[in-house]
């Protein structure tokens, strides 16, 4: 009987050791960790931004203004942040008064799910040191990425995403303020360019998690062949 006793508490040690080892080796990178909650699913949605419809017309003025001169127009909005309205310019084809009317129905614009768009988001760990987001239904191509611990990077089908600098987005920029880190695969030949993006971040001052990609592909002549995107936003952990 004290053999077996002996034999039944070396077996719950040991079971113990392995389960001590698999919790270390299922502890989550921060990156992922401090939005989601590894192996538990989140309940999210693929939505976009849209503005009051009214702010077309302004568009449609810029658009104009942009035809018209089209190299002028080229290195203006290389100047200007990325995802904000341009800064005033005459030579926009916009008064003063449209400018503040465009910027007053920018600042009116609204994340809206799309139809059929829910999905269901999940940290899990796709095998040592290496981990990935699994997202069902529109999002199922995020599944595809793998973060790599030990590098620090993202990889795709396509190649490595190399880690950027910590995003702290302008309140103004087309997703409101978010923070976060984000990953870029960028690769030029004489076929043409491939650009992809993933982000994962938290929409300050609200419960959501948000999830971005974009994938591109334009040819050697500047025509775009691909363009992917999604905005995927989920309840943040504990949240």
């Amino acid at each position: 009987m004290k053999q077996v006793i002996r034999s039944l508490g070396i077996a719950a040690v040991a079971v113990h050791a392995l389960l001590a080892l698999e919790a270390v080796a299922q502890e989550a990178p921060a990156v992922f960790s401090n939005y989601l909650e590894l192996g538990t699913s989140a309940r999210g949605q693929m939505v976009v931004v849209e503005p009051p419809k009214e702010i077309t017309r302004y568009v449609a003025k810029v658009e104009e203004a942009a035809r018209a001169d089209p190299a002028w127009f080229k290195v203006y909005s290389k100047s200007a942040k990325p995802g904000i309205p341009l800064p005033f310019h005459e030579k926009l084809g916009l008064s003063k008064e449209d400018y503040a009317d465009y910027n007053k129905l920018w600042d009116e614009r609204k994340m809206v799910p799309l139809k059929d768009g829910n999905v269901v988001v999940r940290l899990e760990q796709a095998k040592p040191g290496e981990w990935m987001i699994r997202v069902s239904g529109k999002g199922a191509p995020l599944s595809l990425l793998r973060y790599q611990q030990g590098k620090d990077v993202v990889k795709s089908p396509n190649g490595e995403l190399a880690r950027l600098k910590d995003i702290d987005a302008d309140p103004r920029s087309i997703l409101g303020r978010w923070t976060g880190h984000e990953w870029r695969f960028q690769e030029e030949d004489t076929l043409g360019e491939i650009k992809e993006n993933f982000g994962i971040g938290t929409l300050v001052g609200t419960k959501w998690g948000i999830l971005v990609y974009r994938l591109q592909e334009t040819s050697s002549t500047g025509k775009l062949l691909f363009d992917r995107s999604m905005v995927i936003r989920f309840p943040i952990k504990g949240k």
